[in-house]
């Protein structure tokens, strides 16, 4: 009974949809669902249901009927057609495509499949196009990046994703053109620092390699707002803006060597206004109380990179020339900071090497004795400058000064030891009773023993003085640097057995007492960085490599001590290495120039017990070959 039921709303639906009432004829044909359980009648009620939702633009329930019919038939090619129907209204082409391939597999010779195919087909690849095109996806990148409700990870995702796109070309053209630089200015006001970072690393891709991009992405942002960007005290940040600078410069001046497309040179005239300021801002940055140390370091990379000359083929050192009128008594400052002092700036254990080797560029890129004279005269005037009897910190950073000069372009850092004041200030300073004054002049001392040819001086008078100091101090801080002073003045002979300064088994002892120093943790990294430095010096001698090769516990401690922050302490370690290894460059003997200086009564360098035949004779012209060999 209830089946003959159903198959009468079956056909009272049939009359209402050829009526056009679809509504009824839903209703009809949901009747007759629930009374049937015919699995051929139940696939035509939900087709013809489908039909029905079609019609109503009710597309989901017109695509789940259909999907009914299917279950039931698979081959049911109305429901199958029905279906890809309903799909295409809710944009689900793929699929909708797939339904209406299966029905002109079915019917091959249906032209109405065979258009729907065609039409779907070029939807989709319509469809894909504006998917992926780069617009959209800049546009959907910047949504969920200024979202504040987008998820963590799709926050993440999309970050990436705009630095990747950053890099390429027409990745970054594409940000360019459509409102990037503002919404990544707008980034950068969020200051949430993982949407900063995403931001600066975007435009770093955007400036590489096309001076156009990058002259309006540095006045966009302005340079006053990246250096304080670089200034904080977030080491990735800080790198990650020292990296969209250096993209900017090598764009600006033309060192990016990727190949330009179209005529975007043409848009940029001159660059040489963007540059120098640049360079100010980062000179600025040297002297700022504001700037951290991490900034500090990054604004001394830039310019270590970017002022000296390369190549010295190039006769223009103009950039050299500007520093040194504006910014060479900024670098001064930063090299004579002493860390202990309350007025001193924020620094990392690397400002004040990497303020040294930027002055040892500058002088190396001066051209001519007149620019020489005029670089010295700036570095006397503001070292007498410091100079004053009632304010013994302004004395400190004048010593701490030329130590750091010593440091760099060692000639003139020598020059300056010879100026009225510099040496009476340095004995002074060593027998003041505050910490701080001693370590500073001790260090001044140790760094200005560096060259046994240049620094007869303090091969005269530093050892006694040393040994006063290292005698009477009970400070272990200021023992340490006073024992690394003389050890590089008892290894001033360096390889040569018949140069050594101290009595036999004097090197052993103080290196005994470094290798000791150097296992005490309980003693600062600072300090203990020095008994590297005086190892560095000792390993000449070959007793003392035996012994420290042998002595694991103090090997272990070195090479735990490099893996620190302070990078000062690299050399040393390798330097020590390459000695212990005797790692130098083996240099052939040649018998007749030693005869020749025997006769000439000049003198001839002796070879330690246990060092082999040859090593001893670098440097003193004895060889065929010309380069300088490796150690101290």
């Amino acid at each position: 009974m209830a089946e003959v039921e159903a198959v009468q709303l079956k056909e009272e639906g049939n009359r209402h949809f050829q009526l056009q009432d679809y509504k009824a004829a839903t209703k009809s044909y949901s009747q007759a669902l629930k009374l049937t359980k015919d699995k051929a009648l139940l696939a035509t009620l939900y087709r013809n249901r489908a039909a029905c939702g079609l019609k109503t633009e009710s597309y989901v329930q017109a695509a789940s009927d259909a999907s009914r019919a299917i279950d039931i038939n698979s081959s049911d090619i109305k429901a199958l057609y029905r279906r890809c129907q309903a799909l295409e209204h809710l944009g689900k082409l793929d699929q909708a495509f797939k339904d209406v391939q299966r029905c002109a597999t079915l019917e091959p010779r249906n032209q109405n499949f065979q258009e729907t195919l065609r039409r779907l087909n070029t939807s989709i690849q319509e469809k894909l196009r504006v998917q992926f095109s780069t617009d959209l996806r800049v546009q959907k990148m910047f949504e969920i990046l200024l979202d504040e409700n987008s998820e963590a990870d799709k926050r993440e995702k999309a970050a990436n994703n705009l630095i990747v796109l950053g890099r390429e070309e027409a990745g970054a053209e594409k940000i360019f053109q459509n409102n990037g630089i503002a919404l990544l200015l707008q980034l950068l006001d969020t200051k949430k620092p993982e949407l900063v970072l995403a931001a600066v690393r975007t435009l770093s891709g955007m400036c590489s390699g096309h001076r156009a991009r990058a002259t309006v992405i540095l006045h966009a942002v302005r340079i006053d707002r990246i250096c304080s960007l670089m200034a904080v005290e977030n080491e990735e940040m800080s790198l990650a803006v020292c990296n969209l600078l250096q993209a900017i410069i090598d764009s600006l001046s033309g060192e990016d060597k990727r190949e330009h497309r179209g005529k975007e040179e043409a848009l940029v005239l001159d660059t040489k206004k963007d540059l120098k300021q640049i360079t100010s801002h980062l000179l600025d940055m040297l002297v700022s109380k504001k700037v951290s140390g991490q900034g500090r370091d990054q604004a001394l990379n830039l310019l270590n990179k970017n002022v000296p000359r390369k190549d010295l083929a190039i006769h223009d050192n103009s950039r050299t020339i500007y520093v040194v009128d504006n910014g060479l008594r900024k670098i001064l400052k930063v090299v004579g900071q002493v860390p202990d002092l309350p007025s001193c700036l924020p620094l990392t254990d690397n400002t004040r090497m990497l303020a040294s080797i930027l002055i040892n560029k500058l002088y190396d890129d001066l051209r001519c004795d007149p620019e020489r004279d005029h670089f010295r005269k700036i570095c006397e005037e503001y070292i007498t400058g410091k100079f004053d009897p009632q304010d013994m910190d302004k004395n400190l950073n004048a010593i701490q000064t030329v130590s750091g000069i010593l440091q760099g372009p060692f000639d003139l850092g020598n020059q300056l030891l010879g100026l009225k004041g510099v040496m009476e200030m340095m004995v002074a300073l060593c027998g003041s009773e505050r910490e701080t004054d001693q370590l500073v002049a001790v260090e001044a001392l140790i760094h200005a023993s560096t060259k046994l040819s240049r620094a007869t001086f303090i091969i005269t008078n530093g050892v006694s003085l040393l040994k006063q100091i290292y005698k009477t101090t009970k400070n272990e801080k200021i023992k340490i640097r006073t024992l690394v002073g003389l050890c590089k003045l008892g290894s001033a002979g360096g390889t040569d057995y018949g140069l050594r300064q101290f009595a036999e088994g004097s090197t052993e002892k103080l290196a005994k007492q470094c290798r000791k120093w150097l296992c005490n943790t309980s003693i600062d990294t600072r300090t203990r960085r020095w008994a590297v430095e005086g190892l560095a010096y000792l390993t000449l001698d070959a007793d003392v490599k035996d012994d420290f090769v042998q002595d694991i516990p103090a090997l272990q401690a070195m090479f735990e001590l490099a893996k620190t922050s302070d990078k000062t302490i690299l050399y040393s370690v390798a330097t020590t290495l390459v000695n212990c290894t005797n790692s130098y460059d083996v240099k052939e003997v040649i018998p007749e120039l030693v005869q020749l200086a025997k006769f000439s009564k000049q003198h001839v360098p002796e070879e330690h017990p246990k060092v082999g035949s040859g090593a001893m004779w670098e440097g003193y012209g004895l060889c065929h070959q010309a380069s300088k060999g490796g150690g101290m």
